[in-house]
């Protein structure tokens, strides 16, 4: 097992165990990925109980939509079933599939500048703030905060190699940080 807290920043957050499905301890995951079918190979994933990753070795996994349906080595009945639901499922960010172009991985971006392209260099991203009526940009201009809702629209560029991400915001939307 390993400490949440302690390896937080080692692992990502896949998903969360939302339902039982069927008799015989199978369980749907509903991943929060934009390529779900990327992970229908997986082999095993972490599960956290009580602030600690658990592995799990994976039987079966079928992926529908953003669903996975999954049985486990060690789950065999509707009761052990029950116990792991709502559990976050994580893995490791080694398996995290590579993502290129425009796509990225919020954990990412932080530290990378951010350019817009009317107001020039607005400052370095923070943190990406998960809401759930919206993702946000946490920038820091010197020491003011800049909070950008973060969407598909706004994003120009992302340039990994100057770590850099170009954007266009709507008006007036920096002027009321700066």
């Amino acid at each position: 097992m390993y400490n949440l807290e302690k390896e937080k920043e080692k692992y990502f957050q896949l998903g969360r165990v939302i339902k039982i499905h069927g008799y015989k301890g199978e369980l749907v995951i509903l991943l929060d990925t934009d390529t779900p079918e990327g992970y229908a190979n997986l082999k095993s994933v972490f599960l956290n109980i009580d602030d600690s990753l658990v592995p799990y070795w994976i039987n079966t996994i079928r992926i529908n939509d953003k669903l996975a349906i999954v049985s486990f080595d060690d789950i065999s009945s509707r009761d052990d079933a029950i116990r792991m639901l709502k559990k976050e499922v994580y893995l490791p960010l080694e398996d995290l599939q590579t993502l290129t172009g425009d796509d990225f991985y919020f954990h990412e971006i932080i530290g990378y500048r951010v350019h817009d392209k009317h107001h020039g260099d607005i400052g370095i991203v923070e943190d990406v703030l998960e809401r759930p009526e919206q993702e946000l940009l946490r920038i820091m201009k010197g020491k003011k905060e800049v909070l950008i809702p973060l969407t598909d629209d706004m994003i120009r560029k992302v340039d990994r190699k100057q770590q850099v991400l170009h954007i266009i915001t709507p008006e007036g939307l920096i002027d009321l940080y700066l």
